[in-house]
């Protein structure tokens, strides 16, 4: 009797159990039941930041698009340790994670891994000065990298073909924080994915890369080990998506996009003239830049001139805007080598072509292409978007239009635009220094590394153009070698008009 008694009751509880478990909502249900989906990070300029237009970041606005396509709002989740964010993804607190991480067989052992939608490569880095090491052999320092992370874990790989290789983790520092330790030499080597490298070199130059130590690894969201396949199920589709109607391409471009190619030698030149030249100019560039950022016009500058207010062109542009004569009569300009009326000018005559950006055009499109029409004119970027349409992208994203610019210069294309030719490749050359400059700039005035004269010295020599000397254009980056700053009157538009502005 007592054993049918614990058979009855046994049963009951399992099937109180099997009921439990086919109510259990699933992870989506859940998700559309809080309106929101959790999503963890690690804060970097790659990854989550707050910038000037608030939250900003690629893996951000990927996650962002992803909350849109389910319909529900993002709570994004800061982390600044992996060890803290694996476990708030082990404990249920994220519903997936959106790093930038790599896939890797002893992750996925833990983890499961969404579709991969970009590949990154480790490189090994050292301080510029120190003899480069160009295998493991050769490492002669104390070597640190990120406990539990990708770095750490191709390390344990590698150790297995070389045992005297040896290193130490940290969950103190992030990775900017060691490629820091390394140009500060508390430490001589660490590990750094290629886009994080790409961002720190802006401002960093002497960060150098020893040699490669993975070549493209895929990364991918992460989401707990589950039979649960309700949300996992989504991002297949989502990311297909992404990718064909190139939004994964734009947010590639967006972030990443200007820092592909590193020169070592223009970007030293470059942080010493911030130090050296800038704050004769900048209180300048603050006053007359209005509602742009003073700091993209120094970098608008410095790219045209090198903030050399005596710069000549051979096709007449002058001073430290790089204004053509048209283009200075017409922003009130009387001495081009006047550098307090060259950046007014410089200034206003940006800010006219911003305001010629078509309204539905988005911040930072519009910047980027009014910067491409201060180098070769409002009228061949806009022959641009039309081609940029005709071939099916958005004439109203730089991403896209900066892939149809160097097609102004084949006869194919041009001779069916109203302005005819131009060399585009240099304007996308050109808007890629400024972006770049602008932000090695950015972070170096926000961590105070800019000290600016209180008063700009004025010149005391009667400058005219009569007396000034030309500037090398050895001197100039090879995207400034165009006549800049270009006014539409002197585009002279192609006979075949049927085009018109987009």
């Amino acid at each position: 009797m007592l054993k049918e008694k614990l058979i009855i009751i046994i049963t009951l509880v399992m099937v109180l159990c099997a009921c439990d478990i086919q109510e259990q909502p699933t992870q989506l249900a859940q998700i559309k039941a809080q309106n929101k989906i959790r999503v963890g990070t690690l804060a970097s300029a790659s990854n989550y930041y707050q910038g000037a237009q608030g939250e900003q970041g690629f893996e951000y606005e990927l996650s962002q698009a992803f909350a849109d396509y389910l319909g529900v709002e993002l709570e994004i989740v800061p982390f600044f340790n992996l060890s803290d964010m694996f476990a708030r993804l082990d404990n249920g607190d994220l519903d997936l994670i959106a790093s930038g991480l790599t896939y890797n067989k002893t992750r996925a052992q833990q983890y499961r891994f969404g579709p991969t939608y970009r590949t990154i490569s480790q490189k090994l880095v050292y301080k510029q000065g120190r003899e480069r090491p160009r295998d493991f052999d050769d490492l002669t320092g104390s070597f640190m990298v990120i406990a539990k992370s990708s770095h750490s874990l191709t390390l344990q790989k590698v150790q297995k073909n070389n045992p005297e290789l040896s290193w130490s983790e940290t969950e103190e520092f992030d990775e900017e924080e060691l490629l820091q330790a390394v140009i500060d030499g508390n430490i001589d080597y660490t590990l750094a994915d290629t886009h994080t490298l790409s961002l720190f070199r802006r401002y960093h130059p002497n960060l150098s890369i020893g040699f490669s130590v993975s070549h493209n690894d895929p990364i991918a969201w992460m989401l707990r080990q589950s039979n649960d396949d309700s949300l996992y199920a989504l991002l297949v589709p989502f990311f297909g998506e992404a990718k064909q109607n190139n939004q994964l391409y734009v947010l590639e471009e967006k972030y990443f996009g200007h820092v592909r190619q590193f020169n070592y030698v223009n970007t030293l030149a470059y942080i010493e003239a911030i130090k050296d030249t800038l704050p004769k100019y900048q209180p300048w560039f603050e006053q007359y830049a209005g509602e742009l950022d003073w700091r993209l016009l120094a970098a608008l500058s410095y790219q045209e001139s090198m903030w050399n207010p005596r710069a000549k062109s051979p096709t007449g542009v002058r001073g430290i805007m790089m204004l053509t004569r048209a283009t200075g009569r017409q922003v009130g300009v009387t001495n081009r080598l006047e550098p307090e009326q060259n950046i007014r000018g410089g200034a206003k005559y940006l800010r006219q072509l911003i305001k010629r950006i078509p309204d539905r055009i988005p911040q930072p499109d519009r910047t980027w292409l009014a910067l491409a029409a201060y180098n070769i004119g409002w009228g061949h970027v806009n022959d641009a978007r039309i081609i940029t349409k005709q071939q099916g992208g958005s004439p109203d994203k730089w991403a896209d239009v900066k892939k149809r610019l160097p097609l102004l210069i084949k006869k194919r294309y041009y001779r069916k635009t109203r302005y005819g030719y131009s060399r585009g490749d240099v304007a996308v050359n050109y808007v890629d220094n400024i972006r770049r400059y602008y932000d090695a700039l950015v972070w170096l005035d926000e961590n105070n590394a800019i000290e600016p004269q209180p008063t700009p010295v004025k010149e005391t020599e009667n400058n005219t153009e009569a007396r000034s000397t030309n500037v090398e254009q050895k001197q100039r980056s090879p995207a400034a070698k165009s006549s800049t700053a270009t006014t539409e009157e002197s585009q002279q538009p192609q006979k075949n008009e049927q085009q018109h502005a987009i």
